[in-house]
């Protein structure tokens, strides 16, 4: 197995950003599609792209692809995979996610059930065995159907990407991490500029930002599930990549960044999260209203998730809201401003139509990241 495939989900819309990322890795991309990118790598990608990529969901080990449109096609293509490849004797294995779009096969649950009988079979034949204790590591599966074609690839990570470890309380309706993180590389902010968010709530922005402006890898402390995968993934090669992680941090540096709310407890809760993010140092927490946004330098950025008005007493403050945000936006000199929302009167009542604006799938939710752009800072002089 020295050369792999490997399938890395990310958010519909961001799969640019996504590749960008694994290519910065130093690993060749095969193939961008939506909500997914697969790249080829040796046994230690498993370890760095669980480590170091902020914008992925989980990574998964492709193990097959096929066409298949009855589930008599589904067992048999699933029964080739040489699936003791992979799964050990005393494996625990089952199918934990089945997704269909545009297939003839698109019942979820009759899928899984169908591919788990198709591994059972075939491991069956090659362990000689009638009954498998499932007692060592996982190995769960996740397989996606599109137009008939079956791509199956085994999970690395189990618990999504997102969670980064530092943020076991959010605020209300919280942004994930690795969404906030690929927003904020769709936009030319770099750690040497100012970056303000004036509704952080639990501070995911800010959080994400100062990790970037420090190097700080986003899975560098957390676990993943193939860390138990003794027969493919040799322990040595999780403490190398750990070591180049701790090798790249650079947190003695200066930054402006800036995390702004009304709601002090949130704020609290952002204050806590960023300690435990190790950047605590990094941001400038205050509660402030949005009206009262001001900075006295020029250049900066602001990168939001504003309230969207998904609860319905919400919704008619909204007007209000994005009015102030608009208005306090128009005091800061030359400043550009990025927001994800799902509110459809956004550029309305903020009073200018976006540069650019980009739907992004946030869950089932379809958003837009409306980017207003200012001018670019003059160079500096050497």
């Amino acid at each position: 197995m020295d050369k792999m495939e490997w399938i890395a989900p990310c958010h519909f819309g961001l799969e640019s950003v996504l590749k960008r990322e694994i290519q910065d890795l130093g690993y060749e991309t095969v193939q961008v599609e939506d909500g997914r990118v697969t790249f080829c790598g040796g046994i230690e990608a498993v370890c760095r792209a669980n480590i170091f990529l902020r914008t992925a969901e989980r990574i998964l080990l492709k193990v097959g692809s096929f066409p298949a449109v009855t589930f008599e096609e589904l067992f048999d293509r699933t029964k080739e995979i040489p699936w003791e490849d992979y799964i050990p004797e005393d494996g625990k294995f089952w199918v934990a996610k089945a997704a269909s779009v545009k297939s003839r096969l698109f019942s979820p649950s009759d899928i899984q059930s169908i591919m788990k009988k198709a591994m059972v079979e075939r491991l069956k034949s090659k362990y000689h065995m009638q009954w498998f204790q499932e007692s060592g590591a996982s190995y769960p599966v996740r397989v996606f159907l599109m137009k008939d074609i079956v791509t199956v690839g085994i999970d690395t990570t189990g618990i999504s990407l997102h969670k980064r470890g530092y943020r076991p309380a959010a605020g209300k309706a919280p942004i994930a991490e690795n969404l906030a993180a690929a927003l904020i590389l769709l936009t030319p902010w770099k750690k040497d500029r100012i970056l303000v968010d004036p509704f952080c709530g639990s501070g995911t922005f800010p959080i994400e930002a100062a990790m970037m402006a420090a190097n700080i890898a986003p899975g560098m402390n957390r676990s993943f599930i193939a860390e138990t995968w003794a027969n493919l993934v040799e322990k040595r090669a999780w403490y190398e990549a750990v070591n180049e992680s701790h090798d790249m941090i650079r947190d003695e540096i200066e930054t402006d960044i800036q995390g702004y709310d009304a709601d002090p407890e949130v704020l609290r809760t952002a204050r806590r999260n960023a300690e435990d993010a190790g950047v605590a140092h990094l941001i400038h927490f205050q509660q402030r209203e949005v009206k009262d946004l001001s900075h006295p330098k020029k250049y900066g950025f602001i990168i939001t998730n504003p309230p969207y008005g998904e609860r319905l007493e919400e919704k008619s403050a909204l007007p209000q809201l994005y009015r102030e945000f608009g208005e306090a936006f128009r005091r800061l000199d030359s400043w550009s401003a990025y927001m994800i929302t799902s509110y459809e009167d956004a550029e309305r009542y903020f009073g200018r139509k976006a540069d650019r604006n980009r739907k992004i799938y946030n869950g089932m939710l379809r958003t837009y990241f409306y980017q207003f752009q200012g001018p670019k800072p003059p160079k500096k002089k050497r």
